[in-house]
């Protein structure tokens, strides 16, 4: 395992404990999960007053190089701050207003649904109170190991013309990657552009992130760490109708310069749109507020404003406490979350988790295994199906990767990619549904395939 640290911007040397690095435990977990090959690398930066210090452990693949801060990985739903800042910045700009309806800014022929008076907003798209789900039900990719890579905006608009909402915009906190994408989709309208080029425009090119990027440039293909899932090499995601959803490549120089930023420490000519992306628009997600793209929760040092992404073979975190001013960005070439990491760096009080090991798993008779084969909706337009490939169970929500579950009792299952569990339930000798176990909440899915 290789580690270092490097310490940038700023004046004068770091103090003792800056050098230091890393809280021990944090290191332990990482150590661990490298170990266990839960993942191959992580490349985290830590911002606050003093600079920048990065850290990278691990190396892009067996085999492969040591990862730096110049290493390059997808950032997921981090994408999503970037959309809701680029919104922020149209509307300071007088292009387009938070309120609008979004019926102004999709094809005259189009009808959009709503239920009740309000109409879908910009601003509600931004903050997952539009009323559209997670995910289009006509969504069925191609090739399921990019699954975004053929959603067409044809497709896209003919959901929301034959879409009936389920419940009032602005009633209820919703994430969804549809609404995120319409958004990225709409802002690239508005300024008669690609989401790309508005993204540089808005935020690269002023804060001179130079390795943030949608399409590889060659020199971030010869410094891209593959992903991995459960320890194989998977496929890079494209999403190029959803992109302000997710579809944005970086590394932690960059990601650090975005972080710092934030915080006020990079001044930049955007310094007024993330401070506006930043207000808190409602408080409707349980614990969390939301913002423009942004999540806000309470920690024991002051709010952490943060988001975190995950793609088929990448997950990543980025967040920020104003009170303490200190940011942290973590990123990783591997499926398992690692956003405990991030929190934990922002809000002590947020626990670190053990991951779960393939090597805990137990083997059961693929009769059993078969049993539990189908699909289960957790809500409308979202469901998991459940494989077998010889005493193999798989899991794959809609629109996401498909993934490996492993045995813990007879009727028991748990992942290794996120802190997560699946119980079967059965009814008369039949298995009728499913309990899903994540983030503490437990989360019913019914049978119905």
């Amino acid at each position: 395992m290789l580690f270092f640290a490097t310490w940038s911007y700023g004046q004068g040397p770091p103090s003792n404990d800056q050098a230091g690095g890393l809280p021990a435990e944090v290191v332990k977990t990482i150590e661990k999960r490298l170990a266990g090959e839960v993942s191959p690398s992580f490349a985290l930066a830590i911002v606050d007053s003093t600079g920048t210090r990065f850290y990278n452990f691990g190396t892009t693949t067996t085999g492969g190089v040591s990862v730096d801060e110049h290493t390059i990985y997808e950032i997921g739903s981090i994408t999503k701050a970037f959309t809701g800042i680029m919104l922020a910045a149209a509307v300071l700009d007088g292009k387009v207003q938070l309120e609008d309806d979004i019926r102004r800014y999709v094809p005259d022929t189009l009808d959009v649904s709503t239920l009740g008076t309000r109409p879908i907003t910009l601003g509600s798209l931004s903050d997952h109170t539009s009323g559209l789900p997670r995910m289009p039900d006509n969504f069925n990719p191609a090739n399921p190991n990019n699954p975004y890579a053929d959603y067409s905006p044809r497709q896209m608009f003919a959901f929301l013309e034959n879409y009936r909402p389920v419940r009032e915009a602005g009633a209820q906190y919703e994430y969804s990657n549809l609404a995120q994408g319409l958004l990225g989709h709409i802002l690239a309208d508005v300024h008669a552009t690609s989401y790309e080029e508005l993204l540089m425009e808005t935020i690269t090119a002023p804060l001179n992130m130079t390795e943030t990027r949608i399409v590889l440039s060659e020199g971030m293909k010869a410094r891209l760490a593959p992903g991995h899932s459960n320890g194989r090499v998977v496929e890079n995601w494209d999403l190029p109708t959803l992109a302000g959803a997710g579809a944005i490549r970086s590394s932690t120089s960059d990601m650090a310069r975005f972080v710092a930023a934030n915080l006020g420490y990079l001044p930049s000519p955007i310094s007024r749109a993330i401070e506006l992306s930043h207000q808190v628009r409602h408080n409707k997600a349980g614990e969390m507020r939301v913002g423009l793209g942004w999540h806000i929760k309470s920690g024991v040092n002051g709010d952490v404003i943060w988001h975190n992404g995950g793609t088929g073979g990448y997950r990543a975190f980025a967040g920020f406490v104003k009170e303490t001013g200190t940011g942290v960005v973590v990123l990783t070439n591997s499926s398992t979350s690692a956003d405990d990491i991030g929190m934990h760096l922002l809000d002590p009080a947020s626990s670190l988790q053990e991951p779960n090991m393939r090597s805990e798993a137990i083997a059961l008779p693929e009769e059993i295994l078969e049993a539990y084969v189908g699909v289960y909706e957790i809500q409308p337009g979202f469901t998991l199906t459940i494989t077998r490939d010889g005493q193999q169970l798989y899991t794959q929500a809609t629109g996401q990767d498909r993934f490996e579950i492993y045995a813990r009792s007879e009727s028991e299952f748990f992942l290794t990619v996120v802190e997560a569990s699946l119980s079967f339930q059965e009814e008369d000798g039949s298995v009728t549904g499913l309990m899903l176990n994540q983030g503490g909440r437990e989360i019913p899915g019914r049978k119905i395939q």
